[in-house]
């Protein structure tokens, strides 16, 4: 009973998912509707959208697993990404938006062929990038998805994928930029509620941070510092102090200019906006995705105290 009541819950979320693409279809009588929702997106929709834009389905999996594996030296990361999506508005997010509603430019290949006079070149250069970058991306959040859908359902990887592929493909071919926006800003309430509701409740049953710090130590003392000595701990170099460094000028820079995050700026409605969505989509994500990391380490705490076993499922290894 409760698989078909799952069941239910997932088809009726897809089915809701397609429902908003049909009706954000509606709303589009243009390519500039379609491309950036007519530069329309309010302060909340925009600042929700940033904040998934660096904060999904895959970060969600992911961070608690890294904190699962990796302890507080990994903690660096949660920092980095929402700065990421600050320093994209911040830096040329502002001015990039001004130009755009100014000349009507609708993506960044759009600027860059018409600042560098190569409307074949620079913008064919601009756009193989783009894809490459974005199916980089994908390939994690389809992955989160699948992994999700294989846990719930017991499906065979691939059948999740197609799955996941299909729905997201489908809203996003219909409705466009309205349809990514506000499926985002659903998607984003549910997870920023969800983590709100469930992180504390596992971190509790954990014996809260005290005791879940005691038991780290107990599992490997460099686990509750800020990094991992290096060269001793090899298979972590990526928590050492150097590694941290370009790790984080690397993903600040190089996230902001991911052509997702870029593209949301150029559709929000009021440059205005600028002035405190970094804070606040900051704020979120900050409080959003130490709660997850906390989790990470409550889990290793009940799975290393017999408490919690986890499941054999695909990526397990990968926690």
């Amino acid at each position: 009973m409760s698989d078909m009541i799952t069941i239910g819950i997932i088809a009726l979320y897809g089915i809701m998912l397609i429902g908003i693409g049909g009706w954000a279809s509606k709303k589009i009588h243009n390519t500039e509707d379609y491309i950036l929702a007519g530069r329309s997106l309010g302060f909340w929709v925009f600042t929700i959208l940033m904040v998934a834009s660096v904060c999904s389905g895959m970060t969600l999996v992911g961070v608690s697993g890294f904190g699962y594996s990796s302890g507080w030296p990994g903690i660096w990361e949660q920092l980095f990404v929402p700065l990421a999506a600050a320093f994209a508005i911040i830096v040329f997010g502002a001015k990039l938006h001004a130009v755009s509603k100014k000349t009507g430019y609708m993506t960044v290949e759009d600027y860059l062929a018409h600042r560098y006079e190569s409307p074949k070149t620079v913008r064919g250069l601009a756009a193989v990038s783009g894809i490459v970058v974005s199916l980089i991306y994908l390939v994690g959040q389809y992955t989160a998805i699948s992994l999700v859908l294989v846990w719930l359902f017991n499906i065979p990887h691939t059948t999740a994928l197609i799955i996941s592929a299909v729905i997201i493909t489908v809203y996003t071919v219909i409705g466009g930029m309205y349809a990514v926006s506000w499926t985002t800003l659903i998607q984003g309430m549910i997870l920023i509620v969800g983590v709100l509701i469930m992180a504390p409740l596992v971190i509790i049953s954990a014996g809260g941070l005290t005791h879940i710090n005691e038991v780290l130590a107990s599992i490997d003392p460099n686990m509750v510092q800020p990094f991992y000595p290096s060269p001793v701990y090899a298979s972590y170099a990526f928590c050492t102090p150097e590694f941290l460094f370009s790790f984080g000028i690397l993903l600040i820079v190089g996230l902001a200019c991911a052509p997702h995050v870029v593209n949301n700026i150029l559709a929000a409605k009021d440059t205005k906006f600028f002035k405190w969505s970094p804070l606040i989509a900051f704020g979120i994500y900050a409080v959003v995705m130490f709660l997850v990391k906390f989790t990470g380490f409550a889990v290793r705490v009940l799975v290393e105290e017999g408490k919690l076993v986890l499941p054999a499922t695909v990526n397990t290894q990968d926690r």
